[in-house]
């Protein structure tokens, strides 16, 4: 009878396994394909599209599956278990590099893509949640396509000067959705300050709820400062970095 309870207890306390895999979106340009990759969660409360910084490279795939170690891809199991749908969107096929200058404009079309197709497949509010260069696609998307479209904006590692797209260079006075920002205190990124991204929230005078938090914690940074294995990655503080990120998601708060 006790070996009955465990198996039904195990039964009942262990997640759900993602139903996941690529979707290759058409874009129009010859056999070029946008891959993103889709994680659906039976209980989710919402859709988060998560976007890599640098070039936005899968990595090698690992039994079918992304290996890059952005910040956002290697996290990703873990927004997923606090109940939410993922689509990761990746670089297109026929691009060897994602620059600012395509982040503020192709990728605009790109990511309204999967969001697009986020809304037709799950039906649930949708986030935008960018990390380094992606926080410049993210919010160059939420201006683009704006609240009827885009539940809210997560930015975290967020480029704050030095490139075209830089967040504060940015109509982001125009954004009226909730909107977190998010970076390590220890960020040694040139182009990605602490400082400045403090600052981003007196530049968003329209959004409702705005809120920036400033992560302390973490251990062995490694390699780039600018790379997802340093601070800018909030490496060995994934998991409180993720789940500060969700409940805020979950019940935005100023």
């Amino acid at each position: 009878m006790r070996s009955l309870i465990f198996i039904l207890l195990l039964v009942f306390i262990t997640p759900a396994i993602a139903d996941e895999g690529w979707v290759h979106m058409d874009l129009s340009r010859g056999e070029a394909k946008l891959p993103v990759y889709v994680m659906s969660n039976p209980g989710a409360l919402a859709t988060l599209i998560l976007l890599p910084g640098g070039d936005a490279s899968i990595g090698e795939l690992i039994n079918g599956k992304p290996s890059s170690l952005n910040f956002l891809s290697r996290s990703r199991d873990r927004f997923y278990e606090d109940n939410f749908n993922i689509l990761i969107v990746y670089r297109a096929t026929d691009l060897n590099a994602l620059d600012y200058k395509y982040r503020v404009s192709d990728h605009i079309k790109e990511v309204a893509k999967a969001v697009d197709y986020a809304k037709q497949k799950f039906d649930k509010p949708v986030w935008l949640v960018g990390t380094s260069r992606g926080s410049v696609s993210g919010t160059a998307t939420a201006i683009a396509l704006g609240e009827g479209q885009v539940q809210g904006l997560v930015m975290t590692s967020s480029v704050t000067s030095k490139k075209l797209g830089a967040i504060k260079s940015q109509n982001i006075s125009s954004l009226k959705m909730p909107v977190l920002v998010v970076h390590h205190k220890k960020d040694a990124c040139l182009i990605c300050s602490p400082n400045e991204a403090s600052q981003i929230l007196s530049y968003l005078t329209s959004a409702p709820i705005k809120k920036f938090m400033l992560i302390d914690g973490g251990s062995n940074p490694l390699g780039d400062a600018c790379a997802g294995m340093h601070w800018h990655g909030f490496i060995n503080y994934e998991k409180e970095t993720v789940k500060l990120i969700t409940n805020w998601i979950k019940n935005p708060q100023s």
